[in-house]
């Protein structure tokens, strides 16, 4: 008799396991939200790799840790102008095969802004928001992105990887949603509203 898939009490699927976890602990905001999780899930669970292992797309679904870098005091966020996307994105990069998404943002994070990440008390170094993307450009694929939330002050980003991005700009939210879908990531006005609601309720908790 053959297995569906495998058994998540072998250590060697521990990670699996632990992504099946940070996937199933996110809250959906919205319909669309659910609906990802749930992809997201299936695709975990399958047994599929979920690590890219070549340059641009293979495999060709792979795992993405987002973080959304947010000056609480001044209530702005950063996005960075992604060259090769040609969007307004937050910063991130692709999960290495076996590394942890959390360390992942860390690696990331000082790559890409030269600082150390501070997970946002919001949501500690748990992601608040999954989507699944169909990127465009050279080398089509799909992206499964955790999206993390870091604490920094804006006037400690001095830097940042010009390499991959042109340019970085700090909006608050009413601007970031004010800016037209198709200049940002498809989920980024989404993401922004479900942030918004969790400050609230994290100010009121």
């Amino acid at each position: 008799m053959t297995s569906a898939g495998p058994s998540l009490t072998d250590p060697a699927d521990q990670p699996r396991a632990h992504l099946l976890g940070l996937v199933g602990a996110i809250e959906p905001w919205d319909a669309l939200e659910r609906a990802h999780l749930n992809t997201a899930t299936r695709w975990i669970a399958g047994g599929a790799p979920v690590y890219r292992v070549h340059k641009p797309d293979v495999p060709s679904t792979h795992l993405v840790s987002y973080f959304v870098v947010l000056d609480d005091a001044r209530g702005q966020l950063l996005l960075v102008a992604h060259r090769k996307a040609g969007l307004w994105l937050p910063p991130g990069g692709h999960v290495e095969p076996g590394e942890d998404p959390w360390a992942a943002v860390v690696r990331e994070c000082r790559e890409e802004l030269g600082i150390e990440a501070v997970p946002s008390p919001i949501t500690g170094e748990l992601p608040l928001f999954l989507t699944v993307t169909r990127t465009r450009g050279e080398g089509v694929h799909t992206d499964v992105s955790l999206w993390y939330v870091l604490h920094a002050d804006a006037d400690t980003i001095t830097a940042y990887d010009r390499d991959e991005f042109d340019a970085i700009r700090w909006l608050t939210p009413g601007q970031l949603l004010e800016e037209p879908d198709d200049l940002l990531d498809p989920h980024m006005h989404r993401f922004t509203r479900k942030l918004e609601h969790a400050r609230a309720a994290s100010r009121l908790g």
